[in-house]
Protein backbone atom coordinates (compact mmCIF):
# COMPACT_ATOMS: atom_id res chain seq x y z
CA UNK A 1 0.00 0.00 0.00
CA UNK A 2 1.95 3.23 1.11
CA UNK A 3 1.54 6.46 1.86
CA UNK A 4 -1.18 8.58 0.78
CA UNK A 5 -0.55 12.15 0.38
CA UNK A 6 -2.72 14.91 0.59
CA UNK A 7 -1.03 16.93 -1.99
CA UNK A 8 -0.87 15.97 -5.56
CA UNK A 9 2.84 16.36 -6.09
CA UNK A 10 3.56 14.55 -3.78
CA UNK A 11 1.46 11.45 -4.04
CA UNK A 12 2.68 11.67 -8.06
CA UNK A 13 6.02 11.37 -6.70
CA UNK A 14 5.56 8.60 -4.02
CA UNK A 15 3.74 6.68 -6.47
CA UNK A 16 6.23 7.26 -9.44
CA UNK A 17 3.93 9.08 -11.83
CA UNK A 18 6.36 11.11 -13.92
CA UNK A 19 3.60 12.44 -16.60
CA UNK A 20 0.87 13.10 -13.20
CA UNK A 21 3.90 14.92 -12.33
CA UNK A 22 4.51 17.05 -14.82
CA UNK A 23 0.94 17.61 -15.13
CA UNK A 24 0.51 18.78 -11.75
CA UNK A 25 3.59 20.93 -12.15
CA UNK A 26 2.30 22.57 -15.10
CA UNK A 27 -0.86 24.06 -13.33
CA UNK A 28 0.77 24.98 -10.28
CA UNK A 29 4.77 25.55 -10.23
CA UNK A 30 4.39 26.38 -6.83
CA UNK A 31 3.66 22.59 -6.09
CA UNK A 32 7.47 21.35 -7.15
CA UNK A 33 8.58 22.18 -3.61
CA UNK A 34 5.16 22.19 -1.81
CA UNK A 35 5.58 20.19 1.93
CA UNK A 36 2.57 17.55 2.54
CA UNK A 37 0.75 18.99 5.77
CA UNK A 38 0.81 15.85 7.94
CA UNK A 39 4.57 14.77 7.12
CA UNK A 40 5.99 17.73 5.77
CA UNK A 41 7.35 15.71 3.03
CA UNK A 42 8.03 17.47 -0.33
CA UNK A 43 7.56 16.11 -3.55
CA UNK A 44 11.15 14.82 -3.88
CA UNK A 45 11.02 13.22 -0.40
CA UNK A 46 8.32 11.31 -0.97
CA UNK A 47 10.25 10.22 -3.86
CA UNK A 48 13.46 8.84 -2.06
CA UNK A 49 11.34 7.08 0.47
CA UNK A 50 10.05 5.04 -2.69
CA UNK A 51 13.01 4.75 -4.19
CA UNK A 52 11.91 5.89 -7.70
CA UNK A 53 14.78 7.05 -9.52
CA UNK A 54 13.20 8.74 -12.65
CA UNK A 55 11.40 11.25 -10.49
CA UNK A 56 14.09 12.13 -8.30
CA UNK A 57 16.35 12.89 -11.16
CA UNK A 58 13.06 14.72 -13.00
CA UNK A 59 12.67 16.75 -9.62
CA UNK A 60 16.08 17.78 -9.61
CA UNK A 61 16.04 18.62 -13.07
CA UNK A 62 13.47 21.37 -12.32
CA UNK A 63 15.62 22.29 -9.26
CA UNK A 64 13.56 21.14 -6.18
CA UNK A 65 15.15 22.11 -3.26
CA UNK A 66 16.84 19.19 -1.76
CA UNK A 67 17.88 21.07 1.52
CA UNK A 68 13.81 21.18 2.18
CA UNK A 69 13.55 19.00 5.40
CA UNK A 70 10.55 17.19 6.80
CA UNK A 71 8.77 17.23 10.07
CA UNK A 72 11.52 15.44 11.63
CA UNK A 73 13.63 16.98 10.40
CA UNK A 74 14.91 14.83 7.52
CA UNK A 75 16.06 15.61 3.87
CA UNK A 76 16.34 13.89 0.18
CA UNK A 77 19.19 11.97 1.39
CA UNK A 78 18.15 10.40 5.15
CA UNK A 79 15.50 9.02 3.03
CA UNK A 80 17.74 7.43 0.26
CA UNK A 81 20.52 6.40 3.07
CA UNK A 82 17.39 4.43 4.83
CA UNK A 83 16.21 2.33 2.15
CA UNK A 84 16.21 -1.38 2.06
CA UNK A 85 15.11 -4.04 -0.07
CA UNK A 86 11.21 -4.46 0.38
CA UNK A 87 9.59 -7.31 1.56
CA UNK A 88 8.34 -8.54 -2.16
CA UNK A 89 12.36 -7.89 -3.12
CA UNK A 90 13.19 -10.43 -0.81
CA UNK A 91 10.73 -12.61 -1.82
CA UNK A 92 11.63 -12.69 -5.21
CA UNK A 93 15.29 -12.68 -4.80
CA UNK A 94 14.90 -16.30 -2.95
CA UNK A 95 12.22 -17.62 -4.88
CA UNK A 96 14.39 -16.75 -8.35
CA UNK A 97 18.13 -17.73 -6.68
CA UNK A 98 17.61 -21.40 -8.00
CA UNK A 99 16.96 -20.30 -10.76
CA UNK A 100 20.19 -19.86 -13.31
CA UNK A 101 21.10 -17.16 -10.10
CA UNK A 102 18.17 -14.87 -11.36
CA UNK A 103 17.77 -13.95 -7.77
CA UNK A 104 20.98 -12.92 -7.34
CA UNK A 105 20.91 -10.36 -10.47
CA UNK A 106 17.78 -9.07 -9.62
CA UNK A 107 19.56 -8.06 -6.04
CA UNK A 108 22.72 -6.59 -8.01
CA UNK A 109 19.95 -4.49 -9.99
CA UNK A 110 18.31 -3.37 -7.05
CA UNK A 111 21.68 -2.25 -5.39
CA UNK A 112 22.93 -0.77 -8.14
CA UNK A 113 19.64 1.58 -8.26
CA UNK A 114 20.27 2.33 -5.00
CA UNK A 115 23.64 3.69 -6.16
CA UNK A 116 22.45 5.40 -8.88
CA UNK A 117 19.99 7.18 -6.95
CA UNK A 118 22.49 8.33 -3.96
CA UNK A 119 24.85 9.53 -6.73
CA UNK A 120 21.96 11.95 -8.03
CA UNK A 121 20.70 13.28 -4.67
CA UNK A 122 24.27 14.00 -3.27
CA UNK A 123 25.60 15.68 -6.74
CA UNK A 124 22.28 17.68 -6.24
CA UNK A 125 24.30 20.20 -3.42
CA UNK A 126 22.39 18.50 -0.07
CA UNK A 127 23.90 18.72 2.74
CA UNK A 128 25.60 15.83 3.64
CA UNK A 129 26.23 16.29 7.62
CA UNK A 130 22.27 17.15 7.67
CA UNK A 131 20.91 15.93 11.17
CA UNK A 132 17.36 14.46 11.71
CA UNK A 133 15.53 14.62 15.07
CA UNK A 134 17.44 11.51 16.44
CA UNK A 135 20.85 13.60 15.48
CA UNK A 136 21.21 10.77 12.95
CA UNK A 137 23.12 11.85 9.31
CA UNK A 138 22.96 9.51 6.01
CA UNK A 139 26.52 8.39 7.06
CA UNK A 140 25.13 6.80 10.28
CA UNK A 141 21.53 5.24 7.79
CA UNK A 142 24.05 3.51 5.56
CA UNK A 143 26.06 2.24 8.56
CA UNK A 144 22.82 0.79 10.47
CA UNK A 145 21.60 -0.69 6.96
CA UNK A 146 24.98 -2.03 6.45
CA UNK A 147 25.21 -0.73 2.84
CA UNK A 148 28.84 -1.10 1.99
CA UNK A 149 27.86 0.46 -1.13
CA UNK A 150 26.37 3.83 -0.45
CA UNK A 151 29.15 4.30 2.44
CA UNK A 152 32.43 5.34 -0.21
CA UNK A 153 29.70 6.98 -1.86
CA UNK A 154 29.57 9.64 1.07
CA UNK A 155 32.89 9.25 2.11
CA UNK A 156 33.38 10.50 -1.54
CA UNK A 157 31.54 13.58 -0.31
CA UNK A 158 33.17 14.01 2.45
CA UNK A 159 30.01 12.78 4.99
CA UNK A 160 31.48 13.81 8.05
CA UNK A 161 32.76 10.78 10.81
CA UNK A 162 32.82 12.20 13.93
CA UNK A 163 29.23 13.49 14.51
CA UNK A 164 27.60 11.68 17.28
CA UNK A 165 23.16 10.53 17.25
CA UNK A 166 21.20 11.30 20.06
CA UNK A 167 22.29 8.16 21.42
CA UNK A 168 25.93 8.97 21.76
CA UNK A 169 27.25 7.27 18.42
CA UNK A 170 29.02 8.18 15.57
CA UNK A 171 28.64 5.93 12.51
CA UNK A 172 31.85 4.22 13.06
CA UNK A 173 30.25 3.34 16.49
CA UNK A 174 27.31 2.05 14.93
CA UNK A 175 29.22 -0.31 12.66
CA UNK A 176 31.70 -1.67 15.08
CA UNK A 177 28.36 -2.20 17.02
CA UNK A 178 26.84 -4.79 13.90
CA UNK A 179 30.40 -5.82 13.86
CA UNK A 180 30.55 -5.23 9.73
CA UNK A 181 34.00 -5.11 9.22
CA UNK A 182 34.38 -3.92 5.52
CA UNK A 183 32.61 -0.41 6.44
CA UNK A 184 34.46 -0.36 10.03
CA UNK A 185 37.36 -0.64 7.99
CA UNK A 186 35.92 1.94 5.41
CA UNK A 187 35.51 4.45 8.34
CA UNK A 188 39.15 4.33 9.83
CA UNK A 189 40.81 5.34 6.76
CA UNK A 190 38.95 8.24 6.82
CA UNK A 191 40.66 8.96 10.51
Amino acid sequence: MGLVYSEPSCQAAYNGDVHRLYTVLCKDATQLNVQEEYTGDTPLIAACRRGNLNVVKYLLQNKANVQLTNKKKRTCLHYVSKRTFTVLDYLMIAILMPVMLLGYFVMLQKQRKSVELMNAVLNSGVDISAVDYKGNTALHYVCQKKSSRLVPLLLQFNAKTDIRNKEGETPLDIATRQKFTKIINMLRKTH
